[in-house]
């Protein structure tokens, strides 16, 4: 199974491994339910699989999207047949701290208060600390650190949008940003997360996690 399928890339790829009997790509990030491509598109409380009914599980940067990871592992282990494999790549760790801070600050200086605008992430003990809790035989948990550099948070803001990792958390302000913010929060990212050219950095930390039923 391709949890979380995304373009689809990642299925292919399982679909050609030799071996592989059939391949399944569920979605469980969608608003429309309408997914191209997908076999299934499921609710990410809810993982559709008997017990012991899956050989692999694969998830390629989604589930730092679900609501409650610690259930969605405790499925997705049950899911597993005895020496199923489980693989994934989430965000976590420090991803984007700079955009963090520097809208934390913006907001308190413009209007003396601040909403959460970047979802937490887990790090990397934490997340193979879930992996054992999850009932998972000899778990681990890896991070690879991207950092990518853009002429300014505007174009951050662009790339992110296009990623469709806007914010997504319930209790986020329905207030948009206030130009004086936004402008202000660009003034800090520049002043301090910019190389030397003036290009800004976001870290993207890249959590690999891998377990066995």
């Amino acid at each position: 199974v391709d949890l979380g399928g995304h373009t689809g890339r990642l299925h292919e790829v399982l679909r050609r491994m030799p071996g592989v009997e059939q391949a399944l790509r569920v979605d469980v990030l969608t608003q429309d339910r309408k997914v191209p491509g997908a076999h299934l598109v499921a609710d990410d409380a809810l993982i559709p699989f008997a017990d012991a009914s899956l050989d692999l599980v694969v998830s390629a940067l989604s589930l730092h999207f679900v609501n409650d990871l610690p259930g969605a592992l405790i499925q997705i282990r049950r899911a597993l047949k005895p020496d199923g494999l489980f693989l994934a790549a989430l965000l976590g760790g420090d991803t984007l701290h700079e955009l963090k801070d520097v809208l934390m600050r913006a907001e308190l200086e413009t209007t003396g208060g601040a909403a959460p605008r970047v979802a937490p992430f887990a790090d990397t003990r934490a997340l193979g600390a879930l992996l054992q809790r999850a009932g998972f035989a000899l778990p681990v948990a890896d991070v690879d650190r991207v950092t990518v550099r853009y002429d300014n948070l505007l174009a951050l803001l662009a790339d992110l949008r296009a990623m469709g990792a806007a914010n997504m958390l319930s209790e986020r302000s329905r207030t948009p940003l206030a130009r004086a913010t936004l402008m202000r929060a660009a003034e800090l990212y520049a002043s301090d997360h910019a190389d030397a050219d003036g290009r800004i950095r976001a870290t993207f930390d890249i959590v690999s996690l891998s377990g066995w039923a």
